[in-house]
């Protein structure tokens, strides 16, 4: 468990401009070397100019209120723990990111890519990858939350060619592991801090994410902290029109723990309001070779890690994470593993 103490402002979480990054390759260069430089501090940034449009985040985040706004018998009615696969409602105190901590105080919805029986990969039986399901008796809800999907997963590619570029590597690198991507969206909403809550209780604890990447919109309350590169703990407020971009493990793997997968956690402590908050974690298709990029090996060529698939690593870091057969989630739990 890793004790909570109250976070400093900010110092820097950098903002990078991706505007003109589309079509001028300049723009890219410029982008990709302060995406460079955030992953090798925190693995922390936003980006803005980021072409998604806000009537899409904003239309996506009143639906996601409208669903948690239920009674909880409803959403019971959708409740991932029901489903074949990683799709649905996630109640209160379900999770527990930091491990040895109490659950977390948040409450979730899982929506992925929405594969049918006679898709290659439900056929074959990997974890994780099927239907979605759908609140069906709130209309509107999934064509918001699915078009806002759809649009992020484009953001997610472009910053992957940025990601290659920051590694000086040809921008493509990574293109072909993300033509299918893994990405699982989660809608969450945490509610007002206890005042009775237990110790180190908090509506996310202290985990690092162990995918390629997450995108966070997050809603004007706040709450979200990150541990920099020298140990403390900083709030990342929120900055509109902008998204939370940080950097997961299969990163570090990928480039030998040059580029940082750090700590986050989110505390609420607006005494009367939720917070909103849409993460989209950005990962490879299942089969992706996750190894060693050649600019990031060492003098030894030994790497870190050994390589593994994308469905590998993560199937690994839910064994050593979980202390019981639970369904596994886009997060990983407990403190800073690696496999």
């Amino acid at each position: 468990m890793i004790p909570y103490t109250p976070p400093k402002p900010a110092e820097y979480i950098p903002i990078v401009d991706l505007a003109g990054t589309l079509d001028d390759r300049k723009a890219r260069a410029a982008a990709a070397w302060e995406i460079h430089k955030a992953a090798r501090d925190t693995g922390f940034f936003y980006v803005k100019n980021h072409g998604i449009d806000q009537a899409l985040v904003d239309r996506a985040f009143t639906e996601s209120q409208r669903f948690f706004e239920l009674p909880v018998e409803q959403k019971l009615k959708v409740a991932l723990k029901n489903w074949p696969c990683l799709r649905g409602y996630d109640p209160l105190l379900a999770q527990q990111l930091d491990d040895g901590a109490p659950q977390d105080l948040k409450e979730s919805f899982y929506v992925a890519r929405d594969l049918g029986p006679d898709h290659p990969h439900v056929k074959a039986g990997l974890p994780n990858h099927g239907p979605n399901q759908w609140p069906d008796f709130l209309p509107g809800f999934r064509d918001g939350i699915e078009t806002y999907y759809l649009g992020i997963l484009d953001l997610g590619r472009h910053l992957m060619r940025l990601l290659a570029l920051s590694l000086q590597l040809d921008e493509t690198y990574f293109d072909d592991a993300f033509r299918q991507p893994a990405a699982t969206l989660r809608l969450l909403r945490y509610p007002p801090q206890p005042k009775d809550a237990a110790a180190n209780q908090l509506g996310a604890g202290a985990h690092t994410d162990y995918g390629a990447i997450t995108l966070l919109a997050q809603d004007a309350c706040g709450g979200l902290e990150v541990e920099n590169a020298a140990g403390d703990w900083v709030f990342a407020e929120p900055i509109p029109g902008t998204f939370v971009v940080n950097l997961g493990d299969m990163v570090a793997r990928w480039t030998n723990d040059i580029y940082h997968s750090n700590m986050h956690r989110v505390y609420n402590t607006r005494a009367s309001r939720d917070r909103y908050s849409m993460a989209l974690f950005f990962n490879p298709d299942f089969y992706t070779q996750v190894a060693c990029v050649p600019t990031c090996l060492p003098e030894s060529g030994q790497p870190n890690y050994p390589a593994c698939t994308a469905g590998e690593h993560v199937a690994e870091l839910i064994r050593r994470s979980y202390a019981q057969s639970v369904a596994p989630h886009p997060h990983r739990q407990g403190a800073r593993v690696r496999a």
